[in-house]
């Protein structure tokens, strides 16, 4: 580390480095001092293949919050000695970052004042950012929430997997293609622009918000995957990532279930802060944002599962099914919750605009 430590203007001899966080990605550590502390990364060249495009990216955020919203804590990277916001290093890149004192993460909700907080702060990243250029942006991951190529990629999946895979993944196959409608809903929405572009974290787990000491939100963290997108992609990880219990690695599928209290603090804290900025045809699409996501992230890993287990760690025989298998049980759950969603949303709007 002290070639790195350096670069960034600190002495290794005053400093301890420490693996830190829970992230799957990118290695992180957490470098402290007597006085000051920071968030040291080595960025995932294997998923991020231009590290600089991000790097980019958080100077051009960070220039413009500045401006239009100084009062904003944006969890910017530090420059190097040189001026530069990576420093390459044995052929990997890292990047400094400042510690938020008095702040913390959690992996998994615990009550719905968690998840309202997160829906709150990703709901305002977006809005502070809603008069940014998108063309400033760059896409760091190119198709990441296509969902049209999603289906393409299963399609072709389908057709080399060998039998033992197919028979396998019948079922699993069957459920995919009933619920085909999720797509073609998507594809009409970007074929037709119904929606607009905005400036997305497209990575909303409960984890990439940092907590202060009375478990209200601060920030989102966890910057790499900004991009142009649409609303449903942030909305939707949340609906996945924050309603149910158990996570996608569950086995006991009946541990699956959806929690109605978190689906309304979503939609409170999103809607706070989005509610004037979303046009008709995105509020329309609230509920939908879950189906969207829920169902790419199956079809994902039931297309890694026939193709062999090739892009996803895997840690057993049918891992990638099973996670298909929990992440199709998700979307058969929340669709049987519709119904309650929609009346929910009615209520909350219609107490919205009562008279005190």
């Amino acid at each position: 580390m002290d070639n790195i430590l350096n670069s960034f203007g600190l002495k290794p001899n005053n400093f301890q480095t420490a693996s830190f966080g829970s992230g799957l990605i990118n290695h992180t550590w957490k470098v402290s001092g007597t006085n000051h502390q920071y968030i040291l990364q080595q960025i995932n060249k294997n998923v991020f293949k231009a590290p600089q495009d991000i790097a980019n990216n958080l100077v051009e955020l960070e220039n413009y919050l500045k401006q239009t919203a100084p009062e904003y804590l944006f969890a910017a990277p530090l420059p190097s000695i040189h001026g530069k916001y990576l420093v390459e290093d044995g052929g990997n890149y890292y990047r400094l970052s400042p510690f938020i004192k008095n702040s913390h993460t959690v992996d998994f909700i615990e009550q719905s004042k968690q998840a309202y907080e997160a829906a709150k702060q990703f709901g305002k990243f977006t809005r502070l950012l809603k008069g940014f250029d998108l063309k400033k942006l760059k896409y760091t991951l190119p198709d990441f929430h296509n969902l049209t190529l999603r289906v393409e990629q299963f399609k072709t999946a389908l057709a080399n997997a060998d039998k033992e895979r197919l028979k396998n993944a019948a079922a699993e196959i069957l459920q995919v293609e009933a619920n085909i409608d999720i797509a073609r809903i998507y594809k009409q929405l970007v074929n037709g622009k119904k929606i607009p572009m905005r400036v997305i974290h497209h990575d909303t787990k409960i984890n990439n918000i940092l907590f202060d000491d009375n478990n209200c939100g601060l920030c989102v963290i966890d910057l790499d995957t900004v991009m142009p997108g649409y609303f449903i992609s942030d909305v939707g990880d949340m609906m996945r990532t924050y309603l149910s219990p158990a996570n996608e690695e569950e086995r006991d599928l009946s541990k699956v279930q959806i929690n109605d209290d978190y689906f309304i603090a979503v939609y409170k804290g999103y809607m706070e802060e989005m509610g004037g900025t979303l046009t008709t045809a995105e509020k329309d699409l609230f509920i939908y944002s879950g189906k969207f996501m829920i169902y790419m992230q199956a079809i994902r890993f039931l297309t890694d599962f026939l193709n062999g287990d090739i892009y996803y760690h895997t840690q057993y025989a049918g891992h990638n099914l099973v996670r298909a298998q929990n992440q199709l049980t998700l979307l058969e759950r929340y669709l049987q919750s519709e119904n309650k969603f929609n009346e929910y949303i009615k209520q909350m709007e219609k107490a919205a605009f009562s008279p005190i």
